[in-house]
């Protein structure tokens, strides 16, 4: 074999190896594709937010109504909710809005304002809360129709308004509750048929200018109607608040000795529970049905002892108001009203509400 073959067929190797070399270099980097492509994924899986619970008082209809079109992490924008007061409903409103928040909307900013049961603090957060530019406001109202101005000034704003718990006149873009005059009526046929439709009944009312007393006291009226031996012997407000109702009640027994008080009807569990401490300070449990609303843990503890007979739960609005407004910040429609279950909580059945009602 000649040198110049010799030296041609080296040169010929030499190009077959870098050729083999630059193949296998090619297929390797090939193979790290897919891991790269499964870890994107992987990271995108981890910034998906939590299946929303609707929790027990948000049905088939209300779940149609609310459920999102679009991805609960592509919406973005600044929400105000504001509560009405800082006693058992206001609290865990406040804090399911934020826990709701936190867990399905992770790109909505959420600012959160008290109105600490008085409408002039509340006329003043709304006009913070309209200078910080949120663009949807939840609002939980401390009196019926005293707030209005201020809702007037956010929806001049562009702010939409999106109330819970308690209706005004204002219009707004929707309202989401249950309804009271039925959560009164269910508590008024409740204490009738625990009274056989005959005895001596206290009503104990929340705060006369708020919309909830109202419409409790319409629905209570309705159940007692036609029951001619069922008697309201008084009527008090104790403003939503515990210590009022004790001393509410106090007063109460002073003034109908035993056996002239066979009910008690009250608007919500925190001065219910002021009430019956009244009630088993003075003896009287035994002669005393105690039908409230509500459902906080404290009042579900109560009828597992028997201190109350019955609760009409009233649902928090929460995760339905962040729901809402998510929708809205999304630009999808909503009704002029959603409708809450309110269902009726007795020894039977108080295990399935326990820990589930949010305060």
């Amino acid at each position: 074999m000649s040198r110049l073959r010799i030296i041609w067929l080296l040169k010929a190797f030499t190009v077959i190896c870098a050729l083999l070399f630059i193949t296998a270099c090619r297929n390797e980097s090939g193979s790290n594709s897919a891991p790269e492509t499964k870890n994107a994924n992987t990271s995108s899986a981890s910034t998906q937010s939590a299946e929303i619970d609707y929790g027990l008082f948000c049905r088939v209809e209300c779940k149609d109504i609310l459920t999102l079109q679009a991805s609960p992490i592509s919406i973005k924008g600044k929400v105000g909710v504001i509560v009405s007061g800082n006693f058992p409903y206001g609290l865990g409103t406040k804090r399911l809005a934020e826990q709701s928040a936190k867990a399905y909307f992770p790109n909505i900013e959420l600012v959160v304002g008290n109105g600490n049961s008085d409408p002039v603090i509340q006329t003043s957060v709304v006009d913070d809360f309209i200078a910080m530019k949120v663009d949807v406001l939840v609002v939980d109202l401390v009196e019926k129709d005293t707030v209005n101005p201020a809702l007037e000034r956010a929806k001049a704003a562009g702010i939409k308004v999106i109330l819970i718990d308690r209706r005004t006149n204002t219009e707004v873009l929707t309202t989401i509750k249950a309804e009271d005059v039925e959560v009164g009526r269910k508590a008024g046929q409740m204490l009738v048929t625990l009274l056989n439709g005959k005895g001596n009944i206290i009503e104990m009312g929340g705060t006369s200018a708020s919309s909830t007393s109202i419409d409790r006291n319409k629905g209570i009226m309705e159940a007692f109607s036609g029951y001619s031996d069922i008697k309201v012997i008084a009527s008090q407000n104790a403003h939503f608040d515990q210590s009022t109702g004790y001393k509410v009640m106090e007063d109460l027994l002073r003034r109908f000795p035993k056996g002239q008080i066979n009910g008690l009807i009250s608007h919500a569990d925190v001065m219910t529970m002021g009430a019956i401490q009244a009630i088993k300070e003075a003896g009287r449990e035994k002669e005393i049905k105690v039908v409230s609303v509500d459902a906080q843990e404290t009042g579900l503890a109560a009828i597992e002892t028997g201190a109350i007979d019955a609760i009409v739960a009233y649902p928090i609005v929460m995760p339905m108001g962040i729901i809402a407004a998510a929708k809205t910040l999304a630009g999808e429609p909503l009704p002029k009203s959603i409708e809450l279950e309110a269902p009726i909580v007795t020894k039977e059945n108080v295990e399935r509400y326990k820990g589930k009602t949010g305060y």
